[in-house]
């Protein structure tokens, strides 16, 4: 069997189970969104048209209501004027009001009691707008399941209440001090007048508001202030009283006793520090007497930290004979050895040093010692003092206290009383002049258009919803579909390359050409003479050129007359867009069998009714018409269509030739027109043994008499899910092509497929998408966008 290297028409190496992965760019991602959006422009378009439709039926329905404006100014400077605690500021510019201030009027403006003075005063519970006579059917279907209360005047306040809040709108205009009051009603004059009436209602509310709080705080604020009065003068006759009770004099805020227990504090401080000193200085010396084992460098050293041991004489010159005498042990041990006597002498004298110094230094601490119990009386002595001068400060210091007391009170007395004469005088005034804060700068009036519906908005956000509620559904419907739709899916899915994409093709295509098949008849003679040479031959004479082996092809055991219009196709349609794609699928199988004399094609797909019986039988023809040695086998055993139809009486075929009943040539039928032979395969029964019968020796050796005999044997193959009988050709094809069903077979499909018969996927040079629906292939291809169109084909005389 030759060999084929189909990674010459390979796309990548990938394998199946891990499909190629593109990197989109940006320019891709936009690509790949205007390919979604035009293959699911329907759906989109059908979802704006819905959401406009609805959109447009409610604006045509909505009952249209009216809204009218009033403008509300909160003036600041009234407020300023009449407030005299916060008129103004330290440099004379009013403080203006805050953010809350503003707020908190609008949701006065929102309130049930300005909008119940309205109702009152419009007598709203009897307009036909608020409280309807008629009955509605949900009404009445209510009253039935659900008991209601009689109508009252309360209840019909509460309803006309809910419903005048709901259409009322009161908001603050940017940042200024501006209330915008808006209210909507299917009246124009009864929306500009209940406007006007809430604002009317607000002034009068602020006015009786500001009038009683005025006169509440003026009666509060005058009895209150009697006896703040009162008891400021208490509060200066009980300071007057106590002062001279406890023979207090104000000196400058400090008494004497103060003064002595500050210094007599500052005195215990400094013999606490003097008390610390000695002892720190008697410990020290002490532990260096207590260690006798030490060295006497270490000693010293210890030494040298005793401050009085610096400028003591007796030390410092004992200090220095010891240094000397150690000098000289040293170097007459070095002489005479250390056991010389006269190196033992100098050793007791230095013991002797040693020794009046330890003792020089216990006088030392003698007198630190006798320091220290001097510190430590004089620290009683003052902590006795500082005792006795707290006790003598206590009872002065608690009548202090209590003095403080009684001053603070009488200020705070005098403090407030001044404060509460000037808010009396501020209430009496508020309460002679009530004002408000606010003015009415713009009056409602009623208007001329409806405000609502909002038909131009309610329309542009039907359609702008609309369109994004449609390519939601659109790219949810993308998502979901998994099926093979462009020649990217085939090779990232597969990593081979997709050799043609073949338009569908039915009855009514091959119908519509059979008026011009004369001419076009003629114009494949002159293509084929052409092919031959120029020599315009007969097609026997050059068959007995050949020699014997060229006799033995051209010997028909019996006529092949393709009568199906669809399988004729590539005959009756030479230009047609179907014909070219089979051409597309030749010149990529002459790339791949460059080197080959004869070569073995396999038709194959991963589902019955893919078109890849179609597709071999046109592949076939477009061969033969080029003037090659074609056979045509049908090798699928389980469901021969194709026998059925290019040869539905064959008595025998490749079944009979196989198992030796017959001989090849006779069971070969030949189309006259193409000199196309076709090997049918008579099935009078149902074979179970397929699968062995074409891995068997005997069809080996069968195709082994066909590669002599052809340039090209084309096997039209069983599907690879259904039956495992393809698997067992993998010895005896060159090369397979796997045709799939455009929009049909998903990707699960022919992934499984192939992973059941790995033996096949090296083998494979391409794929090959049957059944395209052009105009939709025109969608869904990002990369090729409008490659597929009818015009680019027109120019060059195709008759799709």
């Amino acid at each position: 069997m030759l060999q084929v290297d189909p990674k010459a028409l390979r796309s990548s190496p990938t394998a199946p189970e891990q499909p190629q992965r593109e990197v989109l760019t940006s320019q891709d991602s936009l690509l790949a969104v205007r390919a979604l959006i035009r293959r699911q422009l329907p759906y989109i378009v059908l979802t704006v048209l819905v959401c406009v439709t609805l959109a447009a039926a409610y604006c045509m329905t909505a009952q249209k209501k009216y809204t009218s404006t009033a403008a509300l100014l909160i003036d600041s400077r009234k407020t300023q004027m009449l407030n005299q605690q916060s008129s103004s500021s330290p440099l004379g510019v009013d403080t203006p009001l805050d953010s809350a201030t503003v707020d908190s009027q609008v949701e006065i403006l929102k309130s049930e009691k300005v909008a119940l003075a309205v109702i009152k005063d419009l007598d709203l519970i009897h307009n036909p707008e608020f409280v309807s006579t008629e009955t509605s059917w949900l009404s009445s279907v209510m009253k039935l399941f659900f008991a209601s209360e009689p109508s009252t005047e309360r209840t019909l306040t509460r309803v006309v209440l809910s419903q005048l809040q709901r259409n009322l709108t009161v908001k603050r205009k940017a940042l200024s001090y501006v209330i915008e009051l808006s209210y909507k009603s299917r009246d124009s004059e009864l929306s500009a007048q209940i406007a006007n009436s809430i604002a009317e209602a607000y002034f009068v509310d602020a006015l009786e508001a500001k009038y009683q709080a005025s006169k509440r705080a003026a009666s509060w604020l005058q009895d209150r202030l009697k006896e703040l009065r009162a008891q400021a003068s208490a509060a200066d006759r009980a300071v007057a009283d106590y002062k001279a009770k406890n023979n207090i004099v104000d000196t400058g805020g400090r008494l004497l006793t103060e003064q002595q227990l500050a210094e007599t504090n500052s005195a215990l401080t400094i013999a606490r520090a003097q008390t610390a000193e000695a002892q720190a200085r008697y410990d020290r010396l002490s532990s260096i007497l207590n260690d006798e084992d030490r060295d006497v460098n270490d000693l010293f050293k210890d030494i040298a930290t005793v401050t009085d041991s610096l400028r003591n004489d007796v030390i410092t010159r004992l200090r220095q004979q010891y240094l000397d005498l150690s000098a000289r042990e040293a170097d007459w041990s070095k002489r005479y050895g250390v056991q010389h006597l006269a190196v033992v002498n100098i050793r007791n004298q230095m013991r002797e040093i040693r020794k009046s110094i330890t003792d020089e230094l216990r006088r030392i601490g003698e007198s630190y010692k006798s320091d220290l119990e001097i510190a430590r009386a004089r620290e009683a002595s003052v902590q006795a003092s500082l005792r006795s001068t707290i006790d003598q400060s206590n009872d002065t210091s608690q009548a202090q206290i209590v003095l403080r007391d009684l001053d603070s009170n009488a200020q705070s007395a005098r403090a407030l009383a001044d404060n509460f004469l000037q808010l009396y005088m501020l209430s009496v005034q508020q309460q002679s002049f009530p004002q408000t804060d606010a003015r009415l700068i713009t009056d409602a009036s009623p208007p001329l258009t409806p405000s609502d519906p909002k038909t131009m908005l309610i329309i542009f956000a039907a359609i702008v919803g609309g369109s994004l509620l449609g390519f939601a559904v659109g790219w949810t419907r993308d998502a979901l579909d998994q099926v093979i739709r462009t020649r990217n899916d085939a090779e990232s899915l597969l990593g081979v390359s997709c050799l043609a994409v073949t338009p569908k093709i039915g009855g009514q295509d091959a119908k519509g050409v059979k008026a011009h098949r004369p001419t076009l008849l003629g114009g494949i003679g002159g293509v084929i003479t052409w092919l031959r040479g120029g020599r315009g031959e007969p097609r026997s004479g050059r068959a007995a050129s050949r020699g014997p082996a060229s006799a033995d092809v051209t010997a028909q055991s019996g006529a092949l007359m393709i009568a199906d219009d669809v399988m004729r196709y590539v005959q009756d349609s030479p230009f047609s867009r179907f014909t070219e794609a089979v051409r597309s699928i030749k010149v990529a199988a002459d790339i791949a069998f460059m080197d080959h004399k004869t070569r073995v094609l396999g038709f194959t797909s991963a589902l019955p009714n893919e078109g890849k019986t179609t597709i071999s039988a046109s592949f076939a023809q477009i061969l033969a018409l080029a003037g090659s040695r074609v056979v045509l086998i049908d090798a699928d055993i389980r469901n021969p269509s194709l026998s059925r139809s290019l040869a539905p009486t064959a008595t025998q075929g490749l079944l009979e030739v196989v198992l030796g009943k017959t001989d090849l040539e006779s069971a070969l039928l030949r189309d006259p027109t193409t000199q196309l032979a076709f090997l049918p395969t008579v099935v009078p029964d149902r074979i179970a043994q397929s699968s062995e019968f074409l891995a068997s020796s005997a069809m080996a050796k069968t195709m082994e008499a066909l590669r002599e005999k052809f340039d090209w044997v084309i096997v039209d193959l069983s599907p690879l899910a259904p039956v495992i009988d393809v698997r067992s050709t993998s010895r005896l094809i060159d090369a397979y092509v796997l045709v799939i069903e455009w929009g049909r077979t998903e990707r699960d499909t022919i992934t499984q497929a192939l992973r059941d018969a790995p033996m096949l996927h090296d083998q494979i040079i391409g794929t090959v998408l049957n059944k395209a629906n052009i105009d939709v292939l025109n969608r869904y291809d990002v990369h090729r966008g409008n490659y597929y169109y009818n015009s680019y084909y027109h120019r060059y005389g195709y008759i799709d």
